[in-house]
């Protein structure tokens, strides 16, 4: 299960987030500490409460088709009881809920999904919640403008080598005598396929063909580490065509190269984030 850590800090609290399967996830265990220090008595209180657990149920229903709604209506049952007691791993080993978890450890703590989250900082409080919201938001925001600006500048330098490719292919490939006319839009077509064969699977109509409601080309839809191994792989048939490789030997060693590249690069982030983990956060994974 893929997961990235960062945090919140809100009226003088830290609140732990993680990403988990691409959903963000809070730690109410950080949360409650805005009402006691008794963290597990005040998670325990709330999920007391009809009103939350009619919410869990709702949400679960809506989002995990493996929810045990027998179970569910159980629990349901016996909510109001004097003796009604649910701890979060109760509801979860009972339902199969994913929404929210709980890891034992000195790291360890409860951990929910943001609506989850959510909904727990308006029984604690109000006022809290919004603050919480607020700085989510202005997190998220961060992380998209990072992200574009990262994204920019591969797609920029993808551009950048682009020049030097083309200049390559007319050298290599096309005639003087057909420099700027349609014989050489075709070789510079054929080559930026070639391109796309390499690393995407597919050409450029291809693309289009399987995706005709997305805007721009294939490339435009790249991910940064796609527009890192184009650049390189730009460069590299720039000198394969230096060097009169055939096109078959060109498409096997460039597909080659894009394999192992993108290999690197998605181990290379797999290990940043595992440095990240510590024993209690690796026991939220398996929890």
């Amino acid at each position: 299960m893929a997961k990235t850590h960062s945090s919140l800090v809100v009226d003088n609290f830290t609140i732990r987030l993680y990403n988990i399967e691409k959903e963000d996830y809070f730690s109410l265990t950080d949360m409650a500490k805005k009402s006691s220090s008794r963290t597990e008595i005040v998670i325990q209180n709330w999920m007391r409460s009809r009103n939350t657990v009619e919410f869990l149920g709702l949400w679960e229903s809506l989002n995990n088709p493996n929810f045990n709604h027998i179970e569910f209506d159980v629990i349901k049952s016996n909510v109001g009881l004097n003796t009604f007691v649910l701890s979060v791993s109760d509801w979860v080993n009972s339902t199969n809920a994913i929404g929210i978890k709980a890891s034992a450890g000195r790291y360890g703590g409860t951990y929910a999904h943001k609506d989850i989250a959510f909904e727990f900082g308006s029984w604690l409080n109000p006022s809290f919640k919004l603050l919480i919201i607020k700085e989510f938001q202005r997190l998220k925001t961060d992380e998209s403008t990072r992200l574009g600006l990262d994204w920019n500048l591969k797609r920029q330098l993808a551009k950048a080598n682009w020049h030097i490719h083309t200049e390559a292919v007319r050298e290599h490939l096309v005639p003087i005598i057909d420099w700027n006319t349609r014989r050489e839009a075709y070789a510079q077509a054929s080559e930026a396929d070639l391109l796309n064969l390499s690393l995407f699977g597919m050409t450029a109509r291809e693309w289009k063909a399987a995706n005709p409601d997305l805007s721009g080309n294939l490339r435009d839809h790249a991910s940064t580490e796609q527009l890192l191994v184009l650049a390189n792989l730009q460069s590299l048939n720039a000198k394969l065509l230096e060097w009169d490789s055939p096109k078959e030997q060109r498409l096997e060693i460039l597909n080659k190269t894009a394999r192992e590249q993108m290999e690197i690069l998605v181990n290379t982030r797999a290990i940043s984030n595992l440095k990240q983990l510590t024993e209690g956060e690796q026991g939220l994974l398996n929890g």
